[in-house]
Parts: structure tokens; sequence; C-alpha cells
């Protein structure tokens, strides 16, 4: 693992402990409530974004559960930021050009590196506030009810998901449940809504997922 994603992942599992003195590092997080870590997100202006190609709604209401996806890019062994930001971009033209979608489906995507970048634009402000949150294009039927998470990858083979990618959905979702008022129950997989792949072996580790994301909002 590259240094620099090594330093990332001690300082996202280290907890509060210790995190005032590393938020001046590449991808450190710092505690924001009692109870949970916020983590490192790069929004939109941040890996480049294209602008949407329309209006981004606004739900004036919080979501009630998570909806875990893979992006079915290749499992690339390139675990930097530069990398993670590539796929933001690969995903956008993707929805924005294949899909003819207003902009990125998902809410936020986790690379494989660790890396967390925003979606759809106004998704981290609304995550931020925690009253409200933007209608998505990811799952038919939970769009203005879900937080779409992507995993970089394609892990409908048997693929394993790198421990980076791992620990740090944990602590997103964790985040996410926090923000929202979302149980650690209400974690699901796209294809509990209909016939898909998505999120392949993640969805298998489900349960484990609603373990550490409890546990990381009591710890």
């Amino acid at each position: 693992m590259h240094p620099e994603n090594a330093l990332r992942r001690r300082l996202l599992l280290s907890g509060a402990a210790g995190l005032a003195a590393a938020t001046a590092l590449p991808g450190a997080a710092h505690a924001r409530d009692a109870d949970v870590i916020e983590p490192d997100i790069d929004s939109t202006t941040a890996w480049g974004a294209r602008s949407p190609q329309g209006t981004i709604s606004l739900l004036p209401y919080r979501p009630s559960r998570i909806v875990i996806h893979h992006t079915v890019s290749t499992n690339s062994t390139d675990f930097s930021r530069a990398r993670a930001h590539a796929h933001a971009h690969w995903v956008q033209d993707l929805h924005l050009d294949k899909n003819g979608w207003v902009d990125t489906g998902y809410h936020f995507l986790v690379s494989r590196g660790g890396w967390i970048t925003e979606g759809r634009h106004g998704s981290l402000r609304a995550l931020t506030g925690g009253r409200a949150f933007v209608l998505g294009s990811h799952t038919s039927g939970q769009n203005d009810q879900a937080v779409g998470i992507a995993c970089e990858g394609a892990y409908h083979a048997g693929a394993v998901p790198p421990a980076a990618q791992w620990d740090v959905l944990v602590i997103l979702c964790a985040y996410v449940c926090a923000r929202y008022g979302i149980p650690s129950t209400r974690l699901y997989g796209h294809k509990d809504y209909g016939e898909t792949l998505c999120p392949g072996v993640y969805h298998d580790m489900l349960p484990r997922l609603r373990e550490e994301v409890a546990a990381a909002r009591t710890a």
C-alpha cells in the first residue's frame, strides 16, 4: 500500500484520539460529533466535476436508509487520490453521457484506496447540514428515500474489497447514519430493490457492515 494511503487508514481507524494533531495531513479525518468520526470527503469542486445538465433537486427531509452499490469499474491496484478523482470523472461521464442523467447518480463514492468523493452536486453540503438530502439516481423506487454510496470496482465475480475501501466505507456509513439519524440496521444493497447483481460480494457483507457501523457509532 502506498505510504500516504497507509497513513490515511491509520488516522481513520484511530478514532477521535489524536485526530486534532493529524488534521493537516493528507486524507485525515476529524471528530465532529462525540460518537462519530467525520471522514475526509473530496467535494465535486475538489475533483473537478462537470456542471450538472439540469437542476439538482434538494429534498426538504432526511433520508431513511443507505443503499450500497459497486461501480463495476476495473479493480485497479492504483490506490491514490488521483485515481479516486479519475474514477469519479469516469462515473459522472457515464451517467451524464450514456444514461442521460442530470449528474452522477450516487451521492458518494469510495475508491479502492479508501478515498471518498462527492458524487451528485450538493450531496456533501446537504449531509453536513443533516436536515435535507439531494434526490439521487441510483436505485429505482428509492432515490427519494436513500443515500446511494458506490464502491469503486467489480465485486460480482468473487473479488474481495481492499481493506482500505472497507474501513472507509464503514466510517462513511457511520457518519451518514449519525448526521441523518439512520439506524445501522437500515443499510441495504442495490439488489434488495431490483434484479441486479449489484453490489456483488458487498451484499453478502451487509450483516458485517451493519455491525461495524453500529460499533463505530458507539466507540
